[in-house]
């Protein structure tokens, strides 16, 4: 009988009471409650926040049973205040649109109305008053309260200039309380996909610990390698059947798909597991976590910043520490948000200069991420279909060169006119590198941009192109480059037919002009 995977189901006691698969994270609970009181988690969304957060809830109301043989169980069985019940205020803000006005405060509202039926109705008329009652009240001297907040920063994602300035407001006032009532506090607990650097409730709560680049909770979201093994054999097992390849084979395609994310320079890997439990429901290496959402926020924002996205992936994208968490609407630099949302991750650090290198964590996301960005490329946003990868696909598979040279032509002659060189620049070589590297899906294509190494390299099972682009010169001289740097001399005993293929685009015409190939 198939096990239950738990798709879509982020509540502990549910997972826990009808036998769904659940990744122990309970050591990590324990050492939280152990070592601090305060903190705050960034991670990218459907990284189970909130399971996470329904877990940390179920523990301190007290459900001893839901954590039969999980490790918190042993690891507090000396402890006697482990499990006593405590007051737990959850907010919960994922449920709600919050582009309309007023929606924050109905939220806080929702939440003090239900609980003011259990601890009493306060004399004041203000949401922070009321919570200040209900602080006050919940707490006893055996017990503190908790406090639970998972996704604080949707209402922020959502809102527009005016309206975010007004949350951030209303979260100011709100949510300054959990400092100046710190004593009648147990444990705080919040949790985002960004940290906004400039809002109140981080300069308000400047005790917080912010244990979201920290290597001791680096897989406290998320599933490690070793968790993969121990949790989904029997999935691994059946993908690995319904493919007809070995159970190493199946793990190293589930690794390139959906692994690579990493929450300090020095941290373990962790798989997306949103996108790993639907590829064990359905048995397919699909790109699960871009279909709930394509990141078209992200896409809006790129189109007004000078970034070149050739950079995401030659791995010369690097920042500080403090560049990581300084999210802002206003902030022209994206890498932040790109970041915490989980378009890139930490894949180098330099111990010299502090700096962290950057790329995307797996093909999952780098290929979603090219397609989101290839309307804005083109400048096609609003047709279907940008860009007709199949026929490209189709055109080198069968060394069709011409054919493939001219949907490059027909690219760029649907690309509006700008009176910029740097621009144009731009658009040449942002085009190729978005055709090339979504090709990189189906057969092997290397971009480069090292002097001494050809500008692209594809191979495929019969063929092996190496081009050369050049701009405002020619298609012969890019051409006598791939012969006289001897960019073809690596593959001088492979069986496959070779093509060098020289390019030129020219700067006045915004377009190819010529290419000639051998």
């Amino acid at each position: 009988m198939n096990r239950k995977l738990p798709i879509g189901i982020q509540d502990f006691e549910s997972i826990r009471r009808d036998d769904y698969i659940y990744v122990d994270k309970t050591e990590y609970i324990y050492n939280l409650i152990q070592n601090g009181k305060p903190y705050f988690l960034s991670r990218p969304r459907r990284f189970g926040k909130s399971l996470l957060l329904s877990t940390m809830r179920a523990y301190f109301e007290g459900k001893r049973e839901l954590f039969k043989g999980l490790a918190i169980e042993g690891l507090s069985k000396d402890d006697a205040s482990a499990f006593a019940p405590c007051p737990v205020f959850y907010f919960d803000f994922n449920k709600t649109n919050f582009k309309r006005e007023r929606a924050l405060e109905d939220v806080f509202d929702e939440h003090l109305s239900e609980w003011e039926n259990v601890y009493g109705k306060s004399d004041s008329s203000t949401l922070e008053g009321r919570f200040q009652n209900l602080i006050v009240k919940a707490a006893t001297d055996k017990n503190n309260v908790v406090v639970l907040v998972d996704e604080y920063d949707k209402p922020l994602l959502e809102a527009d200039d005016e309206l975010l300035e007004h949350n951030k407001a209303v979260f100011k006032g709100f949510f300054s309380t959990l400092k100046s009532y710190d004593h009648y506090l147990k444990f705080v607990f919040l949790t985002g996909v960004t940290k906004f650097s400039k809002v109140s409730i981080f300069s308000d709560l400047n005790h917080l610990q912010d244990i979201s680049i920290d290597r001791r909770y680096d897989g406290i979201c998320g599933i490690t390698e070793e968790e993969l093994r121990e949790s989904f054999a029997p999935e691994i097992s059946d993908m690995a059947d319904e493919y007809d390849i070995s159970f190493d084979e199946c793990l190293e395609r589930l690794k390139k798909m959906y692994d690579g994310y990493h929450f300090h320079h020095k941290g373990v890997g962790v798989y997306n597991p949103f996108s790993l439990i639907n590829a064990f429901a359905k048995k397919e290496f699909g790109s699960y976590w871009f279909e709930t959402g394509t990141p078209t926020f992200l896409v809006d924002r790129l189109k007004n910043i000078d970034i070149d996205i050739k950079e995401f992936t030659d791995g010369s994208l690097y920042a500080e520490e403090s560049e990581l968490k300084d999210y802002r609407s206003d902030n022209p630099n994206p890498i932040p948000l790109l970041y915490q949302t989980g378009y890139l991750t930490i894949v180098d650090y330099d111990d010299e200069s502090r700096y962290y290198g950057l790329g995307y964590p797996n093909q999952e996301v780098r290929y979603g991420f090219l397609k989101s960005l290839a309307p804005m490329v083109l400048h096609r946003e609003k047709e279907a279909r940008p860009l007709d990868l199949r026929s490209f696909l189709n055109d080198i598979k069968h060394a069709e060169i011409d054919s493939f040279m001219n949907r490059f032509v027909a690219l760029y002659a649907n690309i509006p006119y700008v009176n910029d060189e740097k621009e144009t620049e731009s658009n040449f070589q942002n085009v190729i590198y978005i055709v090339f590297m979504l090709l990189g899906q189906f057969v092997k294509t290397e971009v480069h941009n090292a002097t001494g190494r050809a500008d692209v390299i594809v191979e495929t099972n019969e063929y092996i192109f190496i081009f050369e682009f050049k701009r405002d010169k020619s298609a012969k001289e890019a051409l006598n480059q791939i012969e006289d740097k001897g960019y073809a001399a690596p593959y001088a005993a492979d069986d496959r037919k070779l093509y060098k293929i020289g390019v030129n685009f020219v700067t006045e015409n915004r377009s190819i002009d010529e290419w000639i190939y051998v």
